[in-house]
């Protein structure tokens, strides 16, 4: 035994020496290529064309400056990169021109006809078009720099910082960058050293549950086991959340190294990268990204020239939510059918194969790079006692500022959505955020200065979940809105246990009962009752947690649920069956058939004064006519209950069927 060791000791020394020989050429050539591009005088256009870009136009944007730059025979280079979280701006571009004067700037919704403007203006005629601009990528003196706005300054990027800023195929600008520096540190070190720091950090699974990641590296270790495998979970599936894509397509190779630095402190020799096969872009970058880092021996056998093997795959799934479930996972790349298994044992004592088996969040992974480089005590300095670190949040809904935001745990919701993403737009006022997917709770405005945690979200009644954001305004009924990601976890039901199959469905048909104005004073009680039973008796995370926008709605916004139930009233004008479209004869004008021209079922008659007025039999009341109708008359308008009175009693005979 002994001598065993001795040699496991000698073994690691040599590892340690090849690791620095091996790397050092490979980050010569990088720092190499760096220096030849900032050398060169030519302008370089960076555009955003990850799935957002590309959504938005990115791909004809790219073709436009392709294009212009042949015709006007000017010289440039064109760099696709990935998502810099601002959605709201897209497609976003970044011309960085060496010889204009100008620092980097960055530009916003470049379309086909913008980006000629910036072409011939720019960098044919050196006017930087400021009309368009978003902002400097750097501080100066002749253009606001990007950092001092609240969008970029409130942040603190540490998985996304380079995530818009670097090209995701190009292996070596990464590497220039600092990368895999972390995990050449890793190599340098005994796998348990590696396990100490992580768990020094305090890095906790993002994936939702907030488990400490060290602790499960440290138990996956201690198991006997014939090999270990490492999974990186990125079935994302939330409605509206798109963080893991986005490091995916955007900057692939910080995944890998934190994946290969789990997989050598834990002892693994496989891993495998789980994508939904409803991202396409995703999984191209990973492929490549992975072929990339074979071909430099940072991944495959004897990595960097040690006795460290890790062959690493890309596996898709067929895009079932709850195979966002750990167990479920494993099923779904053992061939069988996604559904949660019961615990114990747990994935790390017995999982895929029957091996122990790591499952980590894409967040979780990208953050262990930079924690390896700089130390735990680094990283703690980041966040709170409790949850160090930053949160990455996809906020969506009514927002000004959409998209992806990286901020320091701790931060409250206030600053995140008023200050980080500029509040409610058109003046409307805030009324809840439903925080942690589709299974995370509605909060109201009195909640607006909880520190954005693991711990003080679960206390109010949310949790932090993957990092979807839901902002609601005014407008939003919350009583729909509960049955809309009601309806989303009873679909997204495998089914298995009693209580999530039957009990959702339950649950859905009275949240439908109560939205068509049918809930009886009993369904408020039954709710709740219900609610309790299928967290209790639930066998995974979605079953315990698909309640919560229900239990969290009935606590808070309870006057709606009842408005509803005894008044049969939408106070907020959303349940169709409980509302009615209706024209103001005073404001309507004569002679405007807009309204008439949009309604599909041609509900919309003229009225013996040459007005319109709306015909309640057959109104499907889809709202197209309060879209259209103009500005300067605001004629149409809704009202709840539908059967309101002295409105119905405004509304005239019909001239003629003819009309």
């Amino acid at each position: 035994m002994s001598v065993k060791k001795g040699r496991e000791r000698k073994g690691n020394l040599v590892d340690k020496r090849a690791v620095r020989d091996n790397f050092a050429p490979i980050l010569q050539e990088a720092e190499y290529r760096s220096k030849q591009k900032k050398s060169e005088s030519i302008p370089t256009i960076y555009i955003v064309m990850s799935t957002c870009g590309l959504a938005s136009g990115a791909a004809e944007t790219k073709q436009a400056f392709e294009e212009e730059l042949a015709l006007k025979s000017i010289e440039a280079r064109i760099v696709p990169v990935g998502c810099l979280g601002h959605c709201y701006a897209e497609p976003l571009v970044i011309i960085d021109h060496p010889t204009s004067g100008f620092p980097a700037i960055c530009y916003y919704q470049i379309n086909e006809g913008r980006a000629r403007t910036l072409v011939k203006s720019y960098l044919e005629q050196g006017d930087p078009v400021l009309k368009y601009v978003l902002g400097a990528m750097e501080a100066n003196d002749l253009i606001p720099a990007v950092m001092d706005f609240p969008r970029f300054k409130l942040e603190q990027r540490l998985v996304m910082e380079q995530c818009g800023l670097i090209d995701p195929d190009d292996i070596y600008q990464y590497i220039a960058e600092g990368g895999y520096s972390g995990l050449v540190k890793a190599l340098s070190s005994q796998p348990e050293e590696v396990v100490d720091i992580i768990e020094t950090s305090g890095l906790r699974g993002r994936g939702g549950a907030g488990f400490p990641t060290g602790r499960k590296w440290r138990i996956a270790r201690a198991v006997e086991t014939d090999g270990r495998i490492v999974i990186c979970n990125a079935d994302e599936g939330d409605p509206g959340a798109y963080m893991d894509r986005t490091i995916l397509e955007s900057n692939p190779h910080q995944l890998l190294e934190g994946l290969a630095i789990c997989a050598h402190g834990v002892g693994a020799d496989k891993a495998i990268i789980y994508v939904r096969a409803e991202y396409p872009l995703a999984v191209k970058t990973m492929k490549q990204a992975i072929h990339s880092t074979e071909e430099l021996s940072l991944l495959g056998p004897s990595i960097l020239g040690t006795s460290f093997n890790l062959d690493v795959s890309v596996f898709q799934g067929s895009g079932a939510f709850v195979c966002g479930e750990e167990t479920a996972l494993i099923q779904s790349i053992a061939g069988k059918r996604g559904m949660p298994q019961h615990r114990p044992p747990y994935p790390v004592e017995k999982g895929l194969w029957g091996r122990s088996t790591i499952v980590n969040n894409v967040k979780t992974l990208s953050s262990v790079p930079a924690i390896i480089k700089k130390g735990p005590e680094w990283f703690r300095t980041i966040g709170t006692e409790k949850s160090p670190g930053t949160a990455i949040f996809s906020v969506v809904g009514n927002v000004k500022h959409a998209g992806l935001v990286e901020i320091a745990m701790g931060t409250s919701l206030r600053t995140l959505i008023f200050d980080v993403c500029g509040g409610i737009p058109k003046k409307k006022d805030f009324k809840a955020v439903q925080i942690g997917g589709p299974s995370g709770g509605c909060l109201p405005g009195s909640f607006l200065d909880t520190p954005i945690d693991f711990d003080s979200l679960t206390e109010a009644g949310a949790m932090m979940g993957s990092g979807g954001m839901v902002v609601m305004d005014e407008d939003s009924c919350m009583v729909d809105v509960a049955r809309y990601f009601l309806d989303f976890t009873q679909k997204e039901s495998c089914g298995k246990c009693t209580f999530c199959r039957i009990g959702t469905r339950h649950l859905l048909n009275i949240l439908d009962r109560i939205t068509k104005g049918e809930g009886q004073e009993k369904d408020l009680e039954l709710l709740e009752t219900l609610s309790e039973d299928i967290k209790d008796g639930s066998l995974c995370g979605l079953g315990k947690t698909a309640p919560n926008p229900v239990l969290t709605s009935l606590k808070y916004f309870f006057e709606e649920y009842e408005a509803h139930v005894k008044e049969k009233r939408c106070p907020a004008l959303k349940c169709r069956p409980l509302t009615a479209y209706y024209i103001d004869l005073e404001k309507c004008a004569r002679g405007c058939d807009v309204c008439v021209g949009c309604c599909p079922v041609e509900a919309i008659f003229t009225t013996k004064g040459r007005k319109k007025a709306v015909d309640q039999e057959l109104c499907v009341k889809c709202g197209e006519c309060m879209v259209v109708c103009p500005p300067e008359y605001d004629a149409v308008f809704k009202v709840s209950p539908p059967e309101l009175a002295p409105i119905v009693e405004r509304v005239p005979e019909k001239k003629s069927a003819s009309n």
